[in-house]
């Protein structure tokens, strides 16, 4: 880097100086000048530029009483804890995570059971109502064919004196075979009405769960992506992740010589 020898180290500390207080440079844009040449990795290392990055990026924190260590030593200290910290804070925030996709899929497991149990219910209604009509249907035409055939047996006198006697007891005994069938159909007819009432509330909640649950993957997916870690190379996009991993690991170095 011819240039850099042709101007004195006075106007390059000059230089990352501004770089530093105006134009917001980081500790990685300090990291990349210093791997140019010697002559500005010795000037990057100066404790005015890493003094100045310590009150920007911990602004908050309680400085430290004066020791030995330089400004660069205490940034590295501090920005290991903070990564510590942030990545614990991720760590949990992926276990909430974590925890609220297993709480939506229990849930959609016990609609699931309801919504299976339902279903039953109304086949097995259904069914025995089916059943009820048919055994009604033969049952009414039995008797009715009995009756038929007895009364039609009957003197014509007691059909000319007694017939409202005759056609009373005839409804007695038809009244007597269909009423309790009649009864259960009716209890039957209002339990499909309700099962199909319930499925239709089962089945709106297991979907809004499914939409949940399916949101809460996006977002644990979301936090778990690692791009150096996850990304899948092709043949210019893998050229382009060792250039990244080289710069990280040259960052990381770069505040470990301190």
């Amino acid at each position: 880097m011819s240039s850099t020898k042709e101007l004195p180290d006075e106007l390059w500390r000059k230089i990352l100086e501004i770089g530093i207080k105006a134009s917001n440079f980081t500790y990685k844009d300090l990291c990349c000048v210093s791997i140019s040449c010697r002559r500005l990795r010795r000037l990057s290392d100066e404790d005015s530029l890493w003094s100045h990055l310590l009150s920007v990026d911990f602004p908050n924190q309680i400085p430290s009483p004066p020791s030995s260590s330089s400004p660069k030593s205490l940034y590295k200290i501090r920005f290991e804890k903070e990564r510590e910290r942030k990545l614990l804070v991720h760590k949990r925030a992926v276990l909430r995570k974590e925890s609220q996709v297993s709480e939506h899929l229990r849930k959609l497991r016990e609609f699931e059971a309801r919504l299976s149990g339902e279903r039953e219910k109304l086949k097995s209604a259904v069914s025995e109502l089916s059943n009820l009509h048919k055994i009604l249907y033969f049952v009414s035409a039995h008797v009715c064919n009995r009756i038929v055939g007895s009364f039609s047996q009957a003197s014509v006198a007691l059909n000319v004196w007694q017939p409202e006697v005759v056609r009373g007891r005839q409804k007695q005994m038809v009244e007597q075979c269909v009423v309790p069938v009649g009864s259960r159909i009716r209890a039957l007819e209002m339990e499909v009405k309700l099962c199909n009432q319930q499925l239709k509330v089962f089945d709106k909640a297991y979907r809004d769960e499914k939409q949940r649950l399916d949101t809460a993957k996006e977002e644990l997916q979301s936090m778990k992506y690692h791009p150096l870690r996850d990304y899948k190379l092709t043949s210019n996009e893998g050229h382009e992740s060792k250039i990244k991993r080289k710069k990280l690991k040259t960052h990381i170095s770069c505040l470990g010589d301190a």
